[in-house]
């Protein structure tokens, strides 16, 4: 492969396991002396980290090819087709189709297609990002919601599930090169099987890898959707200790006024009894949650609600978003709140974040956790508690630690004798 392409990666983490997939086509296709972006949408401060990358690519790089992907170049080609740095723009239904990078000369320069005709599962991106200490296995696309603060639907397309018996077999083949934590992730992980014959659930899934795979030491979920826990998910979380217990949450808010004009599909007391639900059947279960600051219309009293929920929920770790509006959106058109409302909440969430973490630390302490390992010093618990550890261990593997203490983000432990 040659060193002279690069891919330049934005956002989460399935444009991570994307751009291994583009980066294996491009290099297919014979591409050279070229830059590839794959871009977010999430947030307006995404897109202008984007295309400051791409400027700067350009003064550094002036023979390079630049080509611009992902979910910011199919919402709006236009803006970057209007770039003069920029020579080639792909969809996100082009980026990892064959021959995308060959040289085409009499190819458009922009081609995207309508992301909502795209009908197939993605079977192509479905062979594993791996990093050092686990693999990922994207094993749905896109999202059927919408969401009024969100773009993402119109980057993704509608959501398409990759079939039971891939999924399966890709992580066997990764259990069979030595990973020991395999992740399955998507735009919408828990409608996965929606648009499968027979409409299978993720529960189910998630029960048939765990069956299937059994030299899978952990199997852990990545951000899932509140409203979306179904029976046999549930079952398998009280049953199957390789399942890991942490849930990262897609909560949003924690006011009903506010989550009706989200337009999400749960309330807030949905939350609290969904994460009730999973106490009761599996009590040493971590959550973590998006939440956003200062959406259209919030008041002093419904961002309490928010920040109370911090706490009545036991959330331990937060990602907290202060709102931005993006084009094209029904919450673009709200009243909007100003900077200076925005930007304190978020920080009051964060703080409220912290707190949080650093009660979940002190609760681990005197105790034993199986840490994976990601890199020299660091593991992860099955809890998702980051752990920081002395001596030596290979990335990826799993090794007992005490927990000694904590420094407000990360436990610290020593190596218990296995």
């Amino acid at each position: 492969m040659s060193s002279d392409l690069q891919v330049v990666t934005f956002g989460c983490r399935l444009n991570a396991y994307e751009s291994e997939v583009i980066r294996a086509r491009a290099a297919e296709d014979g591409l050279d002396k070229a830059i590839i972006f794959n871009t977010c949408a999430v947030t307006g401060e995404a897109v202008r980290q984007a295309r400051q990358a791409i400027r700067k690519a350009r003064r550094e790089r002036p023979d390079a090819r630049l080509i611009v992907t992902g979910c910011a170049a199919q919402i709006d080609p236009a803006a970057f087709a209007g770039m003069a740095e920029v020579d080639l723009v792909l969809g996100n239904a082009e980026k990892a189709a064959p021959g995308a990078y060959a040289d085409q000369p009499d190819a458009p320069r922009v081609r995207v297609n309508d992301i909502m005709s795209v009908r197939e599962t993605a079977g192509h991106l479905i062979d594993g990002l791996k990093d050092r200490a686990r693999a990922y296995v994207e094993v749905q696309n896109g999202c059927d919601h919408r969401c009024t603060f969100c773009v993402i639907p119109y980057g993704r397309g509608n959501s398409r599930s990759a079939p039971a018996g891939e999924v399966v077999e890709q992580i066997r083949r990764l259990a069979a090169q030595g990973y020991a934590e395999v992740v399955l992730t998507g735009v919408d992980v828990t409608s996965w099987g929606a648009d499968l014959p027979g409409a299978p659930t993720l529960g189910q899934l998630v029960a048939r890898i765990l069956k299937l795979v059994p030299e899978l030491s952990r199997l852990r979920l990545s951000s899932i959707d509140a409203a979306e826990i179904d029976p046999d998910l549930m079952r398998c979380l009280a049953e199957e200790p390789r399942l890991m217990p942490y849930l990262h949450l897609s909560l949003q808010a924690g006011d009903d006024m506010i989550l009706k004009r989200m337009k999400r599909r749960h309330s807030r007391a949905d939350a609290l009894k969904l994460v009730e639900q999973v106490r009761a059947v599996r009590p040493d279960t971590a959550f973590g949650a998006d939440l956003i600051a200062g959406f259209p219309t919030e008041t002093e009293a419904m961002f309490e609600n928010t920040l109370s929920l911090v706490d009545e929920a036991g959330l331990s770790f937060l990602h907290v978003f202060p709102f931005s509006p993006r084009p094209g959106t029904p919450a673009a058109r709200m009243p909007q709140l100003t900077r200076a409302v925005i930007k304190p909440r978020a920080e009051r969430l964060r703080q409220a974040g912290e707190a949080a973490l650093a009660r979940h630390l002190d609760r681990q302490a005197g105790r034993t956790l199986m840490g994976l390992v990601e890199r020299e010093g660091v593991a992860r618990a099955e809890d998702f508690t980051e752990i920081a550890f002395d001596g030596d261990a290979p990335a990826g593997q799993v090794i007992p630690l005490r927990v000694t203490g904590h420094d407000g983000r990360k436990a610290t432990a020593e190596r218990v004798a296995a």
